[in-house]
């Protein structure tokens, strides 16, 4: 396999957290075959070490018109929303603080980046979930997808929009980008229909579960790295959500701590161990 590694290690899961250190990917994007399992040995005589052969998952090379057509319309959506000047009433003002806070401060050392305040939420109105309902299946219409969407108000007071259909994989996007994207245009029209702030999540297939575990997973993998060989290890590029999900997995770590470095869309998260 072109661009693959060989990795050995006392463990499998050890060779494993090495090839995705090495490769810079989180699990749900390395691929590897099992060269040799490992074995302790009896009394440590005889020990073998696992063997993997490991390469990172290959990204189409072009997309579907069905891609293209999602990811092509919401950005443009995104960028016209955007270009527009728009008239800066309190509610405006209220709206781009509250969209703010979901983003990391510049100062990456302090412990506001893992732990920050969050925004009161305004209690969801029956309107602003008609509005929004309408806009995704608007928007979704006009791209020739048929979607069932289920709403529902989470124990935070967010709204939630989960939903259904055939080739869901297209409507999430590169590392959930797209979906991230119409995301964002939700939490516009919902906050254009009441006073105060409503946050809107979308979700597809249980995929912000599944990414967060996955994140979580690496974050612990990670952390074992840092405390046995005693370097920083630096993850690859991740959105804001997905860097805090990693910081708020090893706050708790005696040993390691984490800090982000660099600018969007390439910053990354460091863990190092604690001096």
């Amino acid at each position: 396999m072109k661009g693959s590694i060989r990795v050995s290690a006392k463990t499998l899961d050890d060779a494993i957290t090495e090839a995705l250190i090495q490769l810079g990917v989180t699990s749900d994007r390395l691929e590897y075959e099992v060269i040799e399992k490992g074995s302790t040995g009896f009394l440590g005589i005889g020990m073998k070490q696992a063997v993997i052969e490991a390469w990172k998952k290959e990204e189409k090379k072009e997309e579907t018109a069905a891609e293209k057509s999602v990811g092509e319309t919401v950005s443009e959506i995104v960028a016209q929303k955007e270009e527009k000047t728009v008239e800066k009433t309190e509610k405006e003002d209220t709206l781009k603080y509250s969209l703010s806070a979901e983003k990391e401060p510049e100062n990456t050392d302090t412990a506001d980046e893992k732990v920050k305040e969050q925004p009161v939420l305004a209690k969801v109105e029956d309107q602003t979930i008609q509005a929004v309902e309408q806009f995704i299946k608007d928007t979704l219409n006009a791209m020739s997808m048929e979607v069932e969407i289920t709403t529902s108000i989470d124990e935070d007071g967010a709204l939630c929009v989960d939903m259904k259909g055939e080739h869901m994989g297209i409507l999430i996007g590169k590392r959930g980008q797209t979906l991230d994207a119409l995301q964002y245009l939700a939490n516009r029209v919902a906050n254009k229909h009441q006073s105060g702030y409503v946050r809107v999540k979308l979700d597809t297939e249980n995929y912000r579960a599944r990414r967060a575990e996955t994140l979580k997973h690496l974050a612990k993998n990670i952390a074992h790295k840092v405390k046995k060989n005693r370097r920083p290890v630096v993850l690859e590029p991740m959105n804001p959500y997905e860097r805090r999900i990693i910081h708020s997995a090893l706050q708790s770590d005696p040993y390691v701590t984490t800090h982000s470095e660099g600018e969007e869309p390439y910053r990354k998260v460091v863990v190092t161990l604690k001096k």
